[in-house]
């Protein structure tokens, strides 16, 4: 049985450096432009590609970048210079727009085909190889029995998601957010009207003599569960041989809107769990507990995907809230680290800290620190509390000045399906 990637997101240098640290074999990332997150708070620029391929590459860690938005006519000229300018540093760009695809071919560029381009069965992943594709990322919709026959029978790198986040779409062809807030999905704009609570009510025909509707007011009703619409998240921990064994080359992982200990936490969880089938010692205790690791970190009620049939009557979530079970609460920032005691000096700027607690400490270069807080100390003083206001001195591992520190909290999560 091959060893599949393990394909990280990664949203800033945080998440990129949380995914080297916990074993991704690869990431993927956006520049702003042309992708399926379009916001800038999730996005890296052109200048930061030395910096990452430079990372990636001492880690011997492939680089992905997406631009599987559709490209409009006056956008050709913005995408090749992207492509051009991007091309030294990255081993393949993720498109989904046949204009898109023309231009990897034109600048010898590898190229991988978007889930966005909704490709169903072998005889598409014959053509889009036959196109230069050297990996296709099946929609969503496939079931694992097709997955496991698209993969044998065409012989070309099949890159499949196995966590995260879940769109009503599938593979994401909405048109809800254009349709209501002149946002597009399929430009990475969507803000996600799915999530949100509704209500049906009556537009009926019938007027009272002055013109008003006489059942339009009155008959108005919430949807219960209110989710209609939100799909759960996927997690596949629990069936991640059966992946492995249906030929899939990539296991994607869903998330690069999300933050950096999401990134770290579910890299090492599948990082594991592939270890362990190959290394024959996969059970479902063992993966029981990996599914409790990502549960402490942002997620909606969890599913199966519709890798087990279609159509998936049951992936709409109950719950309109993440279901994490731990919280990250901000409690200041590293304004001095001493390297050779292993001492970080901290400003406390939100929530205290005693010793004992949890922290996690996430920085650009650091990536995500954890560490059980042990004695503090302020000058000669031994506080037992660190307050808003106050600074300490503590025991961590290596972080930089400007590092952001959190304290981390259990939470009384809701009921997982």
């Amino acid at each position: 049985m091959k060893r599949p990637e393990i394909l990280a997101p990664a949203g800033d240098f945080i998440c990129l450096q949380a995914a080297l640290d916990a074993g991704a074999d690869a990431v993927y990332f956006g520049l702003g432009t042309f992708n399926m997150r379009a916001r800038s708070g999730v996005n890296f620029k052109t200048e930061d590609l030395p910096e990452i391929s430079r990372r990636c590459r001492k880690r011997g860690v492939k680089a992905y970048l997406a631009l599987n938005a559709i490209m409009f006519e006056d956008e050709a000229g913005e995408v090749e210079r992207t492509i051009a300018a991007a091309k030294p540093y990255v081993d393949a760009f993720i498109v989904s727009d046949w204009g898109v695809v023309s231009l990897c071919r034109k600048h010898g560029a590898a190229f991988h085909i978007s889930t966005q381009m909704s490709t169903s069965n072998s005889a598409a992943v014959a053509f889009l190889a036959s196109q230069g594709a050297s990996r296709v990322v099946l929609a969503r919709e496939c079931t694992l029995d097709e997955v496991r026959r698209i993969a044998a029978k065409t012989g070309v790198e099949i890159e499949c998601f196995v966590h995260g986040a879940q769109c009503v779409a599938e593979s994401g062809r909405c048109f809800m957010s254009q349709e209501v807030f002149g946002k597009s999905a399929c430009r990475g704009e969507c803000v996600q009207p799915c999530r949100r609570r509704f209500k049906v009510q009556a537009v009926d025909m019938y007027t009272d003599k002055d013109g008003n509707p006489v059942h339009e007011a009155k008959a108005a009703f919430e949807v219960e569960p209110h989710t209609v619409l939100s799909a759960k998240d996927l997690c596949s921990l629990p069936f991640v041989d059966k992946l492995m064994a249906a030929g899939i080359a990539s296991f994607k992982i869903e998330g690069r809107a999300r933050n950096a200990n999401y990134v770290k936490t579910c890299v090492q969880a599948y990082r594991r769990a592939v270890d362990a089938v190959l290394a024959d010692e996969f059970t479902p205790a063992l993966a029981a507990d990996l599914v409790e690791d990502v549960k402490r970190v942002f997620h909606r009620e969890f599913s199966c995907g519709l890798y087990f049939g279609r159509p998936g009557a049951n992936q709409f979530a109950d719950s309109e809230d993440s279901l994490a079970t731990t919280v990250k609460r901000h409690a200041g920032v590293v304004i001095d680290y001493f390297l050779k005691a292993g001492i970080a000096q901290v400003k406390i700027q939100d929530h205290e800290i005693r010793p004992g607690d949890r922290l996690q400490i996430h920085g650009p270069t650091t990536g995500v620190a954890e560490l059980t807080l042990g004695e503090l100390h302020r000058d000669d003083e031994r506080p037992d509390v660190a307050r808003r206001g106050t600074w300490v001195t503590f025991q961590a591992p290596r972080c930089r000045v400007g590092d952001k520190v959190f304290y981390v909290e259990d939470v009384q999560a809701g009921p997982q399906n």
